[in-house]
């Protein structure tokens, strides 16, 4: 048990870098640039905090190895509950890292674009900020992509937090309520116009955000409680 502790205190301090990067890189850095309606304002932005944007971009990199990580660990805690859905869990979460990286990888072409001399004085102003704008919603194109798979391992993740007795059962109800708030978010954003514009955009994924703090917190000071380990299928399942 005291392996288990210590497992669960690893997995704990990798959710919150992962928490702690993402609210910077997705959160933080983003509101900085950001001039909806404004894409010269944008790029000024972008221009004026470069240092920002590429620290937000070194953070985002940093969130992918550890949310890497944070599914292996959490698999070794969980597997004995029902192994499926362990790997079920870790599959959805290391599809997404890939997905999220080359993602990230056009905000460096949008940087290249504003600030590289080479590009600067090669192309006309207006060409560099149109290969800018349409890095940064290849972005926003891949990043919706990413949050697919951003939800749907929380599903997994609850579920077995919940049954095994790792996570108070609060938190992995919450986990998985943020799970289908993660869906509703990127298909309305997907086939909703102006679905940004919506009050309830603002919310969506609100029990996701509450739900991985909370597993956070819970992981970093509890670990691995001694009641979990309650199997839900037998040894000699096949799964």
């Amino acid at each position: 048990m005291t392996n288990e502790k210590s497992i669960g205190r690893w997995a704990g301090l990798a959710y919150l870098i992962v928490v702690v990067t993402g609210f910077f890189s997705l959160g933080y850095v983003p509101g900085k640039i950001a001039a909806p309606g404004h894409p010269q304002a944008v790029f000024d932005n972008i221009v004026a905090h470069e240092t920002l944007f590429r620290a937000g971009i070194a953070a985002f990199m940093v969130e992918q190895v550890a949310f890497l990580v944070l599914p292996l660990l959490l698999f070794r805690l969980l597997a004995e509950t029902h192994r499926g859905v362990a790997v079920t869990m870790v599959a959805f979460a290391a599809v997404s890292v890939p997905i999220a990286l080359v993602a990230v990888a056009h905000r460096l072409d949008a940087l290249l674009f504003l600030t590289d001399a080479d590009f600067v004085g090669f192309l006309t102003p207006d060409t560099a900020h149109a290969m800018a704008w349409l890095s940064l919603k290849a972005y926003d194109r891949d990043i919706l992509m990413a949050s697919l798979f951003w939800g749907l391992w929380l599903l997994p993740f609850g579920y077995l937090g919940m049954k095994s007795g790792l996570l108070p059962k609060v938190l992995g109800a919450l986990l998985m309520l943020g799970s289908a708030g993660y869906l509703v978010d990127v298909f309305c954003g997907l086939l909703l116009s102006g679905y940004a514009a919506m009050p309830f955009s603002n919310y969506a994924i609100l029990p996701a955000a509450l739900g991985e703090v909370g597993s956070c917190l819970w992981l970093l000071v509890v670990g691995a409680r001694a009641q979990a380990r309650v199997p839900l299928v037998s040894a000699r399942s096949p799964i």
